[in-house]
C-alpha cells in the first residue's frame, strides 16, 4: 500500500469518526452529496491508483466541510466547501482518465517497437509490407493517444485554475450555495426607498459582477427583484421588476451580453424575514443574482 492510499484510508476513517460524533447535528444535503461523490471516486481502483494527489485534495476540502459542519459554522460555508470538494473529485476522475490514456500510449509505443524489430528480421517482402501496415496503424493509435492525453492534461489544468478563480470571486461577492445554484444578494442600499434608480454606492457591486461575467464567458444568470410589503401588491410587483431590470441594464452597460441575463420579479412574495420590523423589511427589499449550476434548469420560485 503506497503513501497516497494510506492517506486516503486515514482520511476516510477521520470522516467516519466525524460523522459518528456529529449524529446530533442537522443533516446537510450538499455535504452528504459531496461524501457520496468522494466515496464513489475513492472506491474506483483507477481513480485511487492514478489520481491519488487530486483525490487527496478533494478529501482535504471534504474534511474542511466536515469540520465547518461539526463546528456549527454557517451553512453557506459548509455548502461551499462541499461544492469545492465535489469539483475536486471531478478533476481527480479526469486526471485518472488522462493518465490511463498515457499508459495506453506507452503500451502502444512498445508494440510499435516490437513490430519494427519483426520487420527488420523478416526478409520476406509480404511480411515487410504487413509489418509496415501494422506500424502505420500503431503509430496512428499512439499519436491519437498522445494527443488525447495532452488535451486531457491541459483541460484539467484549465479547470483547476478556473475553479480557484471562481472560488475567490464568489467569496468576494459573498455568494451562497443554494439548491438552485450560487446566489449573490444585493441589499436595498442599491436604491432609494420606493425607487428603481441605482445609487452611486452600487457601482462597486456592479463592477464585481461584471468582472465575474467577463472572466466566465459561459456563465448565465437570472436577476430576481423583491420588495417588502409596504404599499400595494401590484405596485410592489412593478417596483421589483423595475429594480431587477435596472441591475440588468447596469451590467449590460458594463459589457455583459444581454443574452446571458434574464430578469424575474416577485414583488412582496418570497420574503426572507418578517415585514413587521424595519430590519426585516430592509432584508426583504433586495435583488438576487442567481448563477444556476451547469446543466440545470431553474424553474420559477
Amino acid at each position: 500500500m503506497n503513501t497516497h492510499h494510506r492517506k486516503l484510508i486515514s482520511l476516510a476513517a477521520v470522516a467516519a469518526l466525524v460523522s459518528a460524533c456529529a449524529t446530533h447535528l442537522e443533516p446537510n444535503s450538499a455535504l452528504e452529496h459531496a461524501h457520496a461523490r468522494y466515496n464513489a471516486a475513492a472506491g474506483n481502483p483507477q481513480v485511487a491508483s492514478l489520481a491519488a494527489p487530486e483525490l487527496q485534495r478533494a478529501a482535504d476540502k471534504l474534511h474542511e466541510a466536515d469540520h465547518a459542519w461539526k463546528e456549527h459554522e454557517p451553512a453557506s460555508r459548509v455548502e461551499q466547501m462541499a461544492y469545492l470538494s465535489s469539483q475536486r473529485v471531478s478533476i481527480a476522475e479526469d486526471a485518472a482518465s488522462a493518465r490511463a490514456a498515457e499508459a495506453s500510449s506507452a503500451q502502444a509505443a512498445a508494440e510499435r517497437d516490437r513490430l519494427r524489430l519483426a520487420a527488420r528480421t523478416n526478409e520476406a517482402d509480404a511480411a515487410k509490407a504487413q509489418a509496415a501496415a501494422a506500424q502505420a496503424t500503431t503509430a496512428a493509435v499512439v499519436a491519437a493517444a498522445d494527443d488525447k492525453a495532452a488535451r486531457d492534461q491541459a483541460r484539467i489544468a484549465r479547470r483547476d485554475a478556473q475553479l480557484a478563480d471562481m472560488q475567490a470571486q464568489m467569496q468576494d461577492l459573498q455568494a451562497r450555495k443554494t439548491d438552485r445554484g450560487m446566489v449573490v444578494t444585493l441589499g436595498d442600499v442599491l436604491f432609494e426607498t420606493g425607487k428603481a434608480n441605482l445609487l452611486p454606492t452600487s457601482e462597486r457591486n456592479m463592477d464585481k459582477l461584471a468582472t465575474y461575467f467577463k472572466t466566465h464567458p459561459e456563465q448565465r444568470a437570472i436577476i430576481e427583484g423583491y420588495t417588502d410589503s409596504v404599499g400595494s401588491a401590484s405596485y410592489n410587483q412593478g417596483l421589483s421588476e423595475r429594480r431587477a431590470q435596472a441591475v440588468m441594464s447596469a451590467l449590460v452597460a458594463l459589457g455583459v451580453p444581454p443574452d446571458r441575463l434574464t430578469t424575474r420579479a416577485y414583488g412582496e412574495d418570497q420574503p426572507v424575514a418578517t415585514n413587521a420590523t424595519a430590519t426585516g423589511r430592509a432584508q426583504n427589499r433586495r435583488v438576487e443574482v442567481l448563477f444556476p449550476d451547469p446543466g440545470t434548469r431553474v424553474s420559477q420560485r
